[in-house]
């Protein structure tokens, strides 16, 4: 039996216990504007103004500026009369307010008012190896897309936050490879297209097409801008023909399936794929030997309480992939939340 010293201080597990706490003051600071309107009035500004403008308690405002302080998202300034100003740091002028190219805006909202609340469930979730939308939204989970996209304004958010994701790491995934050979590019369940933009901005001699629901491809013509460069094709991947193409893109979606699934889709790919052609994996790899990364065994969790699937490690899609046909897998990590595997004919 171990011995605990009484000297001992729990420091990681206090912090691990209070996690949310972190959480949920970045989400409550965005949700009421804190970090836009420090941007807009370019210059400090003291509690009360804050509060006024956001029409919030002058207490309550203090408290969560104090706290974003604490955090290193705001600066302080004191002044003579005993007040402080308050003003954004440059990581959150850039990744915190929403007119930023590069603002991670819409994944905060999506984590605070979808993951957040799946996540009440987690404990279930473990128990029943299964999701949990139907205990957080009262939506049966039957069909994951209805459950997933319960309204218009949920799978435009949904897209948003996945924008917001290749804004910021799209480029270290379609650079991980050099995919100048591939003429043709369709991106599988590519929303409105934020990791194509990055392919094309790369590699300009590549043809990309969005291959997605028909809804998906209606939301994003309606509520994104367009780029002539990038076209769609309606479709559902796991029901209708895929179209040749020297590459096929999959980012961020045999996560969300079984086995099972993966398979039929990717040996679909492989009948599908040109000839020297493959087929280019965007996932979170876990490590080889289960002690990391963090983010990727978190987020495995996170698909345990919102879909059917979970994150692998790279082994596990190369096996994956071979069932389906590839004779050829390379792995490419980042460094970074999303790693790179490429498989070829």
């Amino acid at each position: 039996m171990a011995v605990v010293k009484e000297d001992v201080y729990p420091k990681k597990i206090l912090e691990y216990m209070e996690g949310y706490l972190v959480s949920k003051t970045l989400f409550a600071a965005c949700e009421l504007g804190v970090f836009d309107l420090l941007q807009d009035s370019q210059r400090p500004l003291a509690t009360a103004e804050v509060a006024q403008a956001l029409d919030s308690s002058e207490d309550g405002m203090d408290r969560l500026l104090s706290a974003c302080a604490g955090l290193e998202l705001l600066t302080t300034q004191p002044t003579t009369d005993g007040q402080v100003l308050y003003s954004n740091t440059e990581m959150s002028s850039m990744f915190l307010t929403k007119s930023s190219p590069r603002s991670l805006y819409h994944s905060i909202d999506y984590n605070s008012n979808t993951m957040y609340l799946c996540w009440h469930y987690l404990t279930n979730a473990v128990r029943e190896g299964k999701n949990q939308y139907e205990r957080a939204f009262g939506v049966s989970s039957k069909d994951l897309f209805e459950a997933m996209y319960r309204s218009d304004e949920e799978m435009v958010k949904f897209m948003q936050l996945m924008n917001s994701i290749w804004n910021i790491c799209g480029r270290d995934v379609v650079m991980a490879f050099d995919l100048s050979p591939f003429k043709s590019v369709y991106d599988l369940g590519g929303c409105s297209g934020a990791l194509a933009r990055q392919c094309v901005q790369i590699y300009p001699d590549c043809n990309v097409t969005i291959f997605d629901l028909p809804k998906v491809v209606h939301m994003s013509r309606e509520h994104f801008p367009s780029d002539d460069r990038i076209h769609f094709h309606e479709g559902d991947f796991f029901k209708d023909s895929l179209p040749e193409a020297d590459l096929y893109i999959l980012a961020r979606i045999l996560h969300d399936w079984t086995d099972e699934r993966n398979v039929e889709l990717l040996t679909k790919i492989h009948q599908s794929c040109s000839p020297g052609g493959g087929v280019l994996l965007v996932e979170a790899l876990l490590s080889e030997d289960n002690t990391g990364p963090l983010t990727a065994q978190l987020y495995s969790l996170n698909m345990l309480v919102q879909t059917e699937g979970r994150e692998r490690k790279g082994s596990e899609y190369a096996a994956l992939l071979t069932k389906a046909g590839f004779t050829t897998v390379h792995i490419h990590k980042t460094g970074k939340v999303y790693d790179a595997v490429l498989a070829l004919m």
